[in-house]
Protein backbone atom coordinates (compact mmCIF):
# COMPACT_ATOMS: atom_id res chain seq x y z
CA UNK A 1 0.00 0.00 0.00
CA UNK A 2 3.17 2.36 0.66
CA UNK A 3 4.75 2.00 -2.94
CA UNK A 4 1.09 2.28 -4.10
CA UNK A 5 0.58 5.81 -2.64
CA UNK A 6 4.59 6.70 -3.16
CA UNK A 7 4.02 5.94 -7.75
CA UNK A 8 0.71 7.88 -7.67
CA UNK A 9 2.03 10.98 -5.90
CA UNK A 10 5.22 10.63 -8.43
CA UNK A 11 2.95 10.31 -11.27
CA UNK A 12 -0.17 12.51 -11.05
CA UNK A 13 1.53 15.86 -10.45
CA UNK A 14 3.23 15.09 -13.74
CA UNK A 15 -0.03 13.88 -15.47
CA UNK A 16 -1.87 17.29 -13.80
CA UNK A 17 1.18 19.63 -15.61
CA UNK A 18 0.77 17.73 -18.64
CA UNK A 19 -3.16 18.40 -19.14
CA UNK A 20 -3.21 21.59 -18.08
CA UNK A 21 -0.46 22.90 -20.81
CA UNK A 22 -2.15 24.80 -23.38
CA UNK A 23 -1.50 24.22 -27.43
CA UNK A 24 0.99 26.82 -28.88
CA UNK A 25 -0.81 29.35 -30.26
CA UNK A 26 0.87 29.27 -33.42
CA UNK A 27 -0.33 25.47 -34.22
CA UNK A 28 -4.41 26.98 -33.86
CA UNK A 29 -3.67 29.96 -36.15
CA UNK A 30 -2.14 27.63 -38.67
CA UNK A 31 -5.25 25.64 -38.88
CA UNK A 32 -7.93 28.27 -38.75
CA UNK A 33 -5.44 29.99 -41.87
CA UNK A 34 -5.28 26.77 -43.84
CA UNK A 35 -9.20 26.07 -43.45
CA UNK A 36 -9.89 29.11 -45.94
CA UNK A 37 -8.04 27.34 -48.46
CA UNK A 38 -10.68 24.57 -48.11
CA UNK A 39 -12.02 24.61 -52.15
CA UNK A 40 -11.78 21.46 -54.87
CA UNK A 41 -8.23 20.97 -56.58
CA UNK A 42 -7.72 21.44 -59.90
CA UNK A 43 -7.90 18.74 -62.19
CA UNK A 44 -4.48 18.16 -64.17
CA UNK A 45 -4.95 17.95 -67.80
CA UNK A 46 -5.01 14.79 -69.08
CA UNK A 47 -1.92 12.56 -70.56
CA UNK A 48 -3.48 10.80 -74.22
CA UNK A 49 -4.49 6.88 -73.43
CA UNK A 50 -1.80 4.75 -75.36
CA UNK A 51 -2.78 2.50 -78.55
CA UNK A 52 -2.61 0.07 -75.95
CA UNK A 53 -4.75 1.21 -73.23
CA UNK A 54 -7.45 2.43 -76.30
CA UNK A 55 -7.49 -1.07 -77.64
CA UNK A 56 -7.85 -3.03 -74.01
CA UNK A 57 -10.69 -0.20 -73.40
CA UNK A 58 -12.13 -0.84 -77.10
CA UNK A 59 -12.53 -4.71 -76.83
CA UNK A 60 -13.70 -4.86 -73.51
CA UNK A 61 -16.59 -3.14 -74.60
CA UNK A 62 -17.21 -4.98 -77.48
CA UNK A 63 -17.01 -7.90 -75.12
CA UNK A 64 -18.87 -6.97 -72.10
CA UNK A 65 -22.16 -7.86 -73.85
CA UNK A 66 -21.07 -11.32 -74.32
CA UNK A 67 -20.34 -12.12 -70.34
CA UNK A 68 -22.98 -13.51 -68.48
CA UNK A 69 -23.24 -14.30 -64.71
CA UNK A 70 -24.59 -17.71 -64.10
CA UNK A 71 -26.11 -18.94 -60.76
CA UNK A 72 -26.91 -22.56 -60.49
CA UNK A 73 -30.28 -23.50 -59.27
CA UNK A 74 -30.81 -26.90 -57.38
CA UNK A 75 -34.74 -28.15 -56.74
CA UNK A 76 -35.76 -28.54 -52.87
CA UNK A 77 -38.80 -28.47 -50.96
CA UNK A 78 -40.32 -26.46 -47.86
CA UNK A 79 -40.32 -28.33 -44.81
CA UNK A 80 -43.78 -26.97 -43.64
CA UNK A 81 -45.34 -26.36 -46.74
CA UNK A 82 -43.63 -28.48 -48.60
CA UNK A 83 -44.19 -25.97 -51.71
CA UNK A 84 -41.47 -26.37 -54.36
CA UNK A 85 -37.81 -24.36 -53.76
CA UNK A 86 -35.45 -23.30 -55.53
CA UNK A 87 -32.26 -22.51 -54.26
CA UNK A 88 -28.78 -21.43 -55.44
CA UNK A 89 -26.25 -24.02 -55.72
CA UNK A 90 -23.29 -22.19 -57.01
CA UNK A 91 -22.18 -19.36 -59.19
CA UNK A 92 -19.88 -18.56 -62.17
CA UNK A 93 -19.26 -17.11 -65.51
CA UNK A 94 -20.76 -17.91 -68.99
CA UNK A 95 -20.21 -16.43 -72.61
CA UNK A 96 -22.85 -16.43 -75.11
CA UNK A 97 -21.35 -19.62 -77.65
CA UNK A 98 -23.83 -18.43 -80.92
CA UNK A 99 -26.97 -16.35 -82.27
CA UNK A 100 -29.10 -18.70 -80.91
CA UNK A 101 -28.89 -18.41 -77.55
CA UNK A 102 -26.42 -21.50 -76.58
CA UNK A 103 -23.80 -20.54 -73.36
CA UNK A 104 -20.92 -22.30 -72.88
CA UNK A 105 -19.20 -22.58 -69.50
CA UNK A 106 -17.62 -24.91 -66.89
CA UNK A 107 -19.23 -28.32 -65.95
CA UNK A 108 -17.84 -27.66 -62.69
CA UNK A 109 -20.08 -25.10 -62.27
CA UNK A 110 -23.24 -26.46 -62.28
CA UNK A 111 -22.01 -29.34 -60.43
CA UNK A 112 -23.78 -30.45 -56.76
CA UNK A 113 -21.07 -31.76 -54.21
CA UNK A 114 -21.33 -33.21 -51.53
CA UNK A 115 -17.89 -33.98 -49.06
CA UNK A 116 -15.84 -32.63 -52.02
CA UNK A 117 -17.48 -35.49 -54.59
CA UNK A 118 -20.04 -34.89 -57.53
CA UNK A 119 -23.42 -36.25 -56.59
CA UNK A 120 -25.72 -34.51 -59.48
CA UNK A 121 -26.04 -31.72 -61.77
CA UNK A 122 -28.41 -29.03 -61.57
CA UNK A 123 -30.43 -28.47 -64.76
CA UNK A 124 -31.71 -25.19 -64.08
CA UNK A 125 -29.44 -21.75 -64.30
CA UNK A 126 -30.32 -17.91 -63.95
CA UNK A 127 -28.37 -15.94 -66.79
CA UNK A 128 -27.68 -12.21 -65.95
CA UNK A 129 -26.85 -10.70 -68.84
CA UNK A 130 -24.49 -7.25 -69.07
CA UNK A 131 -28.07 -4.97 -68.94
CA UNK A 132 -28.98 -6.31 -65.61
CA UNK A 133 -31.65 -8.56 -66.96
CA UNK A 134 -32.01 -11.71 -65.65
CA UNK A 135 -33.37 -15.17 -67.76
CA UNK A 136 -34.28 -18.76 -67.04
CA UNK A 137 -31.66 -21.36 -68.56
CA UNK A 138 -31.81 -25.10 -69.20
CA UNK A 139 -28.35 -26.98 -68.86
CA UNK A 140 -28.69 -29.16 -72.59
CA UNK A 141 -25.13 -30.56 -72.46
CA UNK A 142 -22.14 -31.50 -70.77
CA UNK A 143 -18.50 -33.17 -70.81
CA UNK A 144 -16.71 -34.75 -67.84
CA UNK A 145 -13.36 -34.85 -69.11
CA UNK A 146 -13.18 -31.53 -70.71
CA UNK A 147 -15.33 -29.82 -68.42
CA UNK A 148 -17.90 -27.89 -70.89
CA UNK A 149 -21.67 -27.18 -69.81
CA UNK A 150 -23.73 -25.89 -72.54
CA UNK A 151 -26.71 -24.19 -71.34
CA UNK A 152 -30.15 -22.85 -73.49
CA UNK A 153 -31.00 -19.60 -72.51
CA UNK A 154 -34.46 -18.38 -72.66
CA UNK A 155 -33.74 -15.14 -73.20
CA UNK A 156 -34.36 -12.70 -76.75
CA UNK A 157 -31.87 -13.46 -79.25
CA UNK A 158 -31.57 -10.27 -80.36
CA UNK A 159 -29.59 -9.85 -76.96
CA UNK A 160 -27.06 -12.95 -77.80
CA UNK A 161 -23.81 -11.34 -79.09
CA UNK A 162 -21.39 -14.07 -79.55
CA UNK A 163 -17.87 -13.26 -79.65
CA UNK A 164 -15.54 -13.55 -82.46
CA UNK A 165 -13.41 -16.79 -82.76
CA UNK A 166 -9.86 -17.19 -82.44
CA UNK A 167 -7.53 -20.23 -82.43
CA UNK A 168 -5.40 -21.42 -80.15
CA UNK A 169 -2.93 -23.60 -82.52
CA UNK A 170 -1.35 -20.07 -83.11
CA UNK A 171 -0.77 -18.66 -80.15
CA UNK A 172 2.50 -17.86 -78.63
CA UNK A 173 3.77 -17.39 -75.38
CA UNK A 174 4.16 -13.96 -74.12
CA UNK A 175 1.43 -11.88 -76.37
CA UNK A 176 -1.12 -10.21 -74.65
CA UNK A 177 -4.66 -11.71 -73.00
CA UNK A 178 -7.68 -10.15 -71.59
CA UNK A 179 -9.62 -12.42 -69.44
CA UNK A 180 -13.25 -11.11 -68.09
CA UNK A 181 -15.43 -12.52 -65.75
CA UNK A 182 -17.19 -12.31 -62.25
CA UNK A 183 -15.05 -12.90 -59.41
CA UNK A 184 -16.19 -13.07 -56.13
CA UNK A 185 -19.25 -12.39 -57.83
CA UNK A 186 -18.17 -8.65 -58.96
CA UNK A 187 -19.61 -8.60 -62.61
CA UNK A 188 -17.81 -8.23 -65.97
CA UNK A 189 -14.45 -7.89 -64.31
CA UNK A 190 -11.51 -7.34 -66.73
CA UNK A 191 -7.91 -8.76 -66.25
CA UNK A 192 -4.75 -8.29 -68.17
CA UNK A 193 -1.88 -10.49 -69.15
CA UNK A 194 0.19 -12.11 -71.22
CA UNK A 195 0.44 -15.95 -72.28
CA UNK A 196 2.53 -17.80 -69.82
CA UNK A 197 3.21 -21.34 -71.50
CA UNK A 198 1.03 -23.40 -73.93
CA UNK A 199 0.49 -27.33 -73.78
CA UNK A 200 -0.06 -27.91 -70.20
CA UNK A 201 -2.68 -29.81 -68.71
CA UNK A 202 -5.25 -28.73 -66.32
CA UNK A 203 -6.19 -31.65 -63.67
CA UNK A 204 -10.10 -32.32 -63.14
CA UNK A 205 -12.07 -33.68 -60.44
CA UNK A 206 -12.16 -37.20 -62.16
CA UNK A 207 -8.53 -38.41 -62.60
CA UNK A 208 -8.09 -37.05 -65.96
CA UNK A 209 -6.44 -34.12 -67.69
CA UNK A 210 -7.51 -31.84 -70.13
CA UNK A 211 -4.76 -31.24 -72.96
CA UNK A 212 -3.25 -28.10 -74.10
CA UNK A 213 -4.56 -25.88 -71.87
CA UNK A 214 -3.29 -21.92 -72.31
CA UNK A 215 -1.55 -20.48 -69.09
CA UNK A 216 -1.91 -16.67 -67.65
CA UNK A 217 -0.73 -14.54 -65.55
CA UNK A 218 -3.52 -12.57 -65.88
CA UNK A 219 -5.96 -12.32 -62.61
CA UNK A 220 -8.41 -15.37 -62.44
CA UNK A 221 -9.73 -16.00 -59.43
CA UNK A 222 -13.10 -17.81 -57.78
CA UNK A 223 -15.82 -16.64 -60.00
CA UNK A 224 -14.09 -16.41 -63.24
CA UNK A 225 -14.55 -20.06 -64.60
CA UNK A 226 -16.61 -20.27 -67.61
CA UNK A 227 -15.30 -16.93 -68.52
CA UNK A 228 -13.67 -15.91 -71.68
CA UNK A 229 -9.84 -15.42 -72.64
CA UNK A 230 -9.41 -12.92 -75.37
CA UNK A 231 -6.62 -11.84 -77.70
CA UNK A 232 -5.75 -8.37 -78.06
CA UNK A 233 -7.96 -8.44 -81.16
CA UNK A 234 -10.60 -9.33 -78.84
CA UNK A 235 -11.15 -12.74 -80.39
CA UNK A 236 -12.04 -15.81 -78.04
CA UNK A 237 -8.97 -18.12 -77.62
CA UNK A 238 -9.92 -20.11 -74.45
CA UNK A 239 -12.12 -20.12 -71.39
CA UNK A 240 -10.62 -19.86 -68.02
CA UNK A 241 -10.85 -23.23 -65.88
CA UNK A 242 -8.69 -23.23 -63.03
CA UNK A 243 -6.32 -21.42 -61.36
CA UNK A 244 -3.19 -22.48 -58.70
CA UNK A 245 -3.89 -21.27 -55.60
CA UNK A 246 -2.39 -20.61 -52.00
CA UNK A 247 -4.41 -22.94 -49.12
CA UNK A 248 -7.56 -22.43 -51.42
CA UNK A 249 -7.36 -18.86 -51.52
CA UNK A 250 -7.07 -16.17 -54.21
CA UNK A 251 -5.15 -16.24 -57.60
CA UNK A 252 -1.31 -15.92 -57.40
CA UNK A 253 -0.64 -15.38 -61.20
CA UNK A 254 -1.23 -18.83 -62.39
CA UNK A 255 -4.39 -19.49 -64.41
CA UNK A 256 -5.32 -21.85 -66.58
CA UNK A 257 -7.93 -21.93 -70.00
CA UNK A 258 -9.21 -24.53 -71.77
CA UNK A 259 -7.98 -23.69 -75.69
CA UNK A 260 -10.66 -23.00 -78.02
CA UNK A 261 -9.53 -25.19 -80.60
CA UNK A 262 -10.96 -28.11 -77.94
CA UNK A 263 -14.44 -25.86 -77.41
CA UNK A 264 -14.99 -25.71 -80.65
CA UNK A 265 -14.91 -29.13 -81.40
CA UNK A 266 -16.69 -30.34 -78.09
CA UNK A 267 -19.51 -27.44 -78.17
CA UNK A 268 -20.99 -28.84 -81.45
CA UNK A 269 -21.23 -32.02 -80.61
CA UNK A 270 -22.84 -30.99 -76.86
CA UNK A 271 -25.42 -28.83 -78.42
CA UNK A 272 -26.60 -31.42 -80.85
CA UNK A 273 -26.62 -34.48 -78.63
CA UNK A 274 -25.99 -33.29 -75.18
CA UNK A 275 -22.86 -35.87 -74.69
CA UNK A 276 -19.83 -36.87 -76.59
CA UNK A 277 -20.55 -39.88 -78.85
CA UNK A 278 -19.73 -42.80 -76.69
CA UNK A 279 -20.03 -46.34 -77.80
CA UNK A 280 -22.81 -48.61 -76.83
CA UNK A 281 -21.99 -50.85 -74.17
CA UNK A 282 -25.45 -51.55 -73.33
CA UNK A 283 -25.78 -51.13 -68.81
CA UNK A 284 -26.90 -48.61 -66.68
CA UNK A 285 -25.74 -48.02 -63.18
CA UNK A 286 -27.09 -46.06 -59.94
CA UNK A 287 -26.47 -42.68 -58.66
CA UNK A 288 -23.48 -43.18 -56.41
CA UNK A 289 -25.94 -41.98 -53.09
CA UNK A 290 -28.81 -44.13 -53.90
CA UNK A 291 -25.82 -46.84 -54.24
CA UNK A 292 -24.59 -46.02 -50.50
CA UNK A 293 -27.14 -45.30 -48.97
CA UNK A 294 -29.25 -48.41 -50.48
CA UNK A 295 -25.95 -50.94 -50.30
CA UNK A 296 -23.17 -49.43 -48.67
CA UNK A 297 -20.95 -49.91 -51.74
CA UNK A 298 -18.52 -46.41 -51.55
CA UNK A 299 -16.05 -47.42 -54.27
CA UNK A 300 -17.18 -48.55 -57.56
CA UNK A 301 -20.61 -48.19 -59.86
CA UNK A 302 -23.53 -51.00 -59.26
CA UNK A 303 -25.26 -52.00 -62.26
CA UNK A 304 -28.63 -51.30 -62.23
CA UNK A 305 -29.62 -52.48 -65.73
CA UNK A 306 -28.25 -54.52 -68.95
CA UNK A 307 -29.78 -54.38 -71.88
CA UNK A 308 -29.84 -57.87 -73.89
CA UNK A 309 -28.18 -58.13 -77.40
CA UNK A 310 -25.37 -55.47 -76.54
CA UNK A 311 -21.96 -55.77 -75.63
CA UNK A 312 -22.69 -55.66 -71.65
CA UNK A 313 -25.83 -58.76 -72.04
CA UNK A 314 -23.60 -60.57 -74.41
CA UNK A 315 -20.67 -60.71 -71.93
CA UNK A 316 -22.89 -61.44 -69.29
CA UNK A 317 -22.88 -58.65 -66.91
CA UNK A 318 -25.07 -58.96 -63.91
CA UNK A 319 -27.50 -55.73 -63.02
CA UNK A 320 -29.47 -56.05 -59.70
CA UNK A 321 -31.75 -58.80 -58.76
CA UNK A 322 -35.36 -58.67 -58.69
CA UNK A 323 -38.15 -61.05 -58.38
CA UNK A 324 -40.64 -61.25 -60.99
CA UNK A 325 -42.84 -58.22 -59.33
CA UNK A 326 -40.03 -55.95 -59.09
CA UNK A 327 -39.20 -56.60 -55.91
CA UNK A 328 -35.16 -55.86 -55.22
CA UNK A 329 -33.81 -58.90 -53.84
CA UNK A 330 -29.88 -57.94 -54.04
CA UNK A 331 -26.66 -56.77 -55.88
CA UNK A 332 -25.72 -58.45 -58.80
CA UNK A 333 -22.52 -56.82 -60.40
CA UNK A 334 -20.00 -54.03 -59.03
CA UNK A 335 -17.60 -52.52 -61.44
CA UNK A 336 -14.49 -51.32 -59.59
CA UNK A 337 -11.91 -50.58 -62.40
CA UNK A 338 -11.80 -50.12 -65.87
CA UNK A 339 -8.76 -50.55 -68.56
CA UNK A 340 -7.08 -51.78 -64.97
CA UNK A 341 -7.94 -48.24 -63.36
CA UNK A 342 -9.76 -48.03 -60.19
CA UNK A 343 -13.67 -46.63 -60.69
CA UNK A 344 -14.30 -43.75 -58.04
CA UNK A 345 -17.35 -42.45 -59.77
CA UNK A 346 -19.79 -42.58 -63.48
CA UNK A 347 -18.06 -39.10 -64.05
CA UNK A 348 -14.41 -40.70 -63.78
CA UNK A 349 -15.46 -43.56 -66.25
CA UNK A 350 -17.51 -40.94 -68.49
CA UNK A 351 -14.29 -38.84 -68.82
CA UNK A 352 -12.15 -41.55 -69.60
CA UNK A 353 -14.22 -42.95 -72.12
CA UNK A 354 -14.74 -39.24 -73.68
CA UNK A 355 -10.90 -38.69 -73.78
CA UNK A 356 -10.11 -42.24 -75.16
CA UNK A 357 -13.29 -43.93 -76.77
CA UNK A 358 -12.47 -47.42 -77.09
CA UNK A 359 -13.17 -48.84 -80.53
CA UNK A 360 -12.96 -53.04 -79.37
CA UNK A 361 -12.40 -55.05 -76.38
CA UNK A 362 -12.73 -53.10 -72.95
CA UNK A 363 -11.99 -54.87 -69.70
CA UNK A 364 -13.90 -54.30 -66.61
CA UNK A 365 -12.66 -55.05 -63.06
CA UNK A 366 -16.24 -56.65 -61.32
CA UNK A 367 -17.29 -57.47 -57.97
CA UNK A 368 -19.46 -60.48 -57.95
CA UNK A 369 -20.63 -62.21 -54.84
CA UNK A 370 -17.74 -61.29 -52.60
CA UNK A 371 -15.18 -62.01 -55.59
CA UNK A 372 -13.50 -59.67 -58.31
CA UNK A 373 -13.19 -61.30 -62.06
CA UNK A 374 -12.52 -59.94 -64.59
CA UNK A 375 -15.00 -59.04 -68.08
CA UNK A 376 -14.52 -58.52 -71.44
CA UNK A 377 -17.00 -56.14 -73.80
CA UNK A 378 -16.62 -56.68 -77.40
CA UNK A 379 -17.94 -53.27 -78.88
CA UNK A 380 -17.64 -54.50 -82.23
CA UNK A 381 -19.31 -57.89 -82.19
CA UNK A 382 -22.51 -57.09 -83.69
CA UNK A 383 -21.68 -54.38 -85.68
CA UNK A 384 -22.27 -54.31 -89.71
CA UNK A 385 -19.41 -54.47 -91.78
CA UNK A 386 -18.46 -51.27 -93.82
CA UNK A 387 -19.28 -51.01 -97.12
CA UNK A 388 -16.10 -51.92 -99.48
CA UNK A 389 -15.39 -49.80 -101.46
Amino acid sequence: MIRVALAALLVLPLAAQTAAKPAPPTEDATIERFRKHATPRPVAPAAPLSAEERNTIRRFKEAKSSVVFLSAVSPAQDTKTLEPLKLPAGSGTGFVWDEWGHIVTNHHIITLEDGGKRVADVEEVEITLADGKTYKGRVIGYSFAFDIAVIQAFAPLEAMRPMPLGNSNKLHEGQTVLAIGNPFGLDHSLSRGVISALQRKIDTGYGNQIPNAIQTDAAVNPGNSGGPLLDSGGRLIGMNTAIVATRGEGSVGVGFAIPVDTLNRVVPQLIARGRLELPRMGFETLNAAVALQSFGIQRGLVVSMVEPDTPAGRAGLLPLKVDPQGALLGLGDVLVAYQGVPIESNGQLMAMLELEPPEELVVFDVLRDGKTIQITLNLRKGRKPLPKL
